[in-house]
């Protein structure tokens, strides 16, 4: 679809895109295009989308996979895609938050994700001891941050959460401009992958839970040396029984020194993380 024809389509419908929720359109065919040649879809994909909208994508997604669990939270949207969509049996529509309850199995998910709660959804899909592969629009700044894993100024919780689940393949960069109404920040096309092995520490749930709370709980600290993050984010979790000299003399004893955070590579941080939660789980 071009642009005049979604004006069209939403004139019909009577609806205006909402800022909030992140709807924009796709109306530029070469990036739908770009989209599917990074997803290298087959027959027995199993394909989530997250924010269906008009379902330009949707459709091709349904023409080449074997099923297509497609959300759409808007009821307007939500409606219109039932009606246009209606001749295709390997579509399941849902009208509701991808963030409220489990989302459904699947290898891919193939998305123009809303801004919003870009991190929000990384939690909720991708971070499992099996996720699915990536092929996601999103902020630049974002992707940037992802894929920047050696710059300083760009390192970031979620450089080091997506890269301990995923790895990044493919970023090219989307003009806002192929979206109407035209988002005012810059886009990128990514495509992750999982990693073939995953730490023993990231294959259970509740682990990955405490992992996620270390990041986040770390990373606002990433300045001070490693065992001044963990020190203020025990504090925050009320285990203030632990001294930060206990800290650093059992980071010494597992072969890790009282550096900057940023100067960890990507897969420490799981080992760190293990180290914590038994320092925490023996105190």
């Amino acid at each position: 679809m071009n642009k005049t024809q979604v004006q069209f389509i939403l004139k019909n419908l009577e609806f205006t895109p909402k800022k909030s929720l992140g709807q924009n359109f796709l109306i530029n065919t070469a990036v739908l295009d770009h989209i599917l040649n990074f997803s290298d879809l087959s027959k027995k994909d199993i394909v989530l989308e997250i924010g269906a909208g008009l379902g330009a994508l949707t459709e091709k997604l349904l023409e080449k996979c074997q099923k297509v669990y497609a959300y759409e939270i808007d009821n307007v949207l939500y409606k219109n895609l039932l009606k246009n969509l209606s001749i295709f049996n390997n579509l399941r529509l849902f009208n509701k938050d991808i963030l409220d309850g489990k989302p459904p199995l699947c290898n891919k998910v193939i998305s123009n994700i809303p801004y919003t709660i870009t991190g929000q959804i990384f939690q909720k899909v991708f971070f499992h001891p099996n996720p699915p592969e990536g092929v996601l629009l999103i902020e630049k700044v974002i992707a940037e941050r992802i894929f920047s894993t050696n710059e300083y100024k760009k390192f970031s919780r979620i450089t080091i959460t997506v890269n301990s689940f995923l790895d990044p393949i493919t970023m090219i960069d989307i003009s806002p401009e192929s979206f109407y109404p035209c988002p005012k920040i810059k886009l990128s096309l990514i495509k992750l992958k999982p990693k073939k092995k995953n730490h023993d520490f990231l294959k259970k749930e509740h682990t990955i839970k405490f992992y996620l709370k270390f990041i986040a709980g770390i990373m606002p600290y990433k300045n001070k040396n490693i065992g001044n993050a963990i020190e203020l984010f025990l504090k925050s979790i009320k285990k203030t029984q632990i001294t930060k000299t206990e800290i650093i003399d059992t980071l010494k004893k597992n072969n890790f020194k009282n550096d900057k955070i940023t100067k960890f590579e990507i897969h420490n941080f799981p080992e760190l993380s293990q180290i914590i939660y038994n320092l925490i789980k023996y105190a």
